[in-house]
């Protein structure tokens, strides 16, 4: 069960990548990408798989080092666990990157290959979606004054 939880967590969150994606510009993905209930259905399976590993998870969290880490994503539920933690908070971090550039007026054929790379490589992502955003900030403060 837990392998197939593992699995089934990226396609949770797809649908809502792939609106932000794929259907930027149409109104409903605004109003699910304003959600943060887009999570939910990946934060239930974080807790099915992290409660059967919460006093590991818990030491893990609690006196952080890479040995007790380790030891957590060695278990089926631990890893598991990470996992689904870390596509919810790309989730998030998506759907807040899509609502600054709706709102910054950056080309969608800017955002979705910066929107693939934050589902990929999430630090990446967002480090070169706020150098885009700088330079538009810093653009639009030229442009007024």
């Amino acid at each position: 069960m837990t392998g197939a939880l593992f699995e089934i967590t990226f396609y949770l969150a797809a649908p809502f990548w792939l609106l932000m994606i794929f259907a930027p510009t149409w109104s409903g993905t605004a109003r699910v990408a304003a959600s943060p209930l887009t999570v939910l259905p990946v934060l239930a399976v974080y807790t099915v798989l992290a409660v059967p590993v919460l006093p590991e998870l818990w030491t893990a969290v609690s006196s952080p080092d890479i040995d007790t880490f380790r030891d957590l994503t060695a278990l089926a539920g631990g890893a598991g666990a990470v996992w689904a933690q870390v596509i919810a908070w790309d989730l998030l971090l998506g759907q807040w990157m899509y609502l600054q550039s709706r709102k910054l007026g950056l080309s969608p054929l800017l955002m979705g290959p910066l929107l693939v790379l934050t589902i990929l490589l999430s630090p990446f992502g967002l480090l070169l979606f706020l150098a885009v955003r700088v330079v538009r900030l810093r653009r639009r403060e030229t442009l007024a004054a």
